[in-house]
């Protein structure tokens, strides 16, 4: 039945203008997300949503970026004060849910790191 509308829609043209058509599909390389968090990854970022430890782990290297580019003596030491602020919080964050153990963990962040410093 279902092959009988797609026979039916293809002949009446409905297909014939869709975006991206002709275009070759665009596969996401998602070789760098352990294999059992790809499901959960692909969900958050289909949603638009960074899980806090990721934006965490974002904010402390534009943190650490700012602290290098930065020569004002009281401009540093408030990023410092951010930065040690968002480590511990990411810390604190990592140990209650247990992440901060995890093999896997520590591959995928190892992995989220090299892209997030790129």
């Amino acid at each position: 039945m279902a092959e009988q509308k797609i026979a039916e829609a293809m002949a009446k043209g409905e297909f014939d203008h869709l975006p991206g058509a002709g275009k070759p599909l665009v596969i996401e390389d998602l070789s760098h997300v352990p294999e059992e968090l790809r499901m959960s990854y692909k969900l958050l970022k289909n949603a638009g949503i960074l899980p806090e430890e990721l934006q965490l782990q974002k904010e402390c290297v534009q943190l650490r970026d700012l602290l290098h580019a930065c020569h004002e003596a009281g401009e540093q030491q408030r990023i410092s004060r951010r930065l040690t602020e968002k480590s511990l919080r990411l810390r604190m964050l990592l140990e209650e849910r247990g992440l901060n153990t995890s093999c896997v963990f520590y591959e995928y962040e190892s992995a989220m790191r090299k892209r997030l410093e790129e």
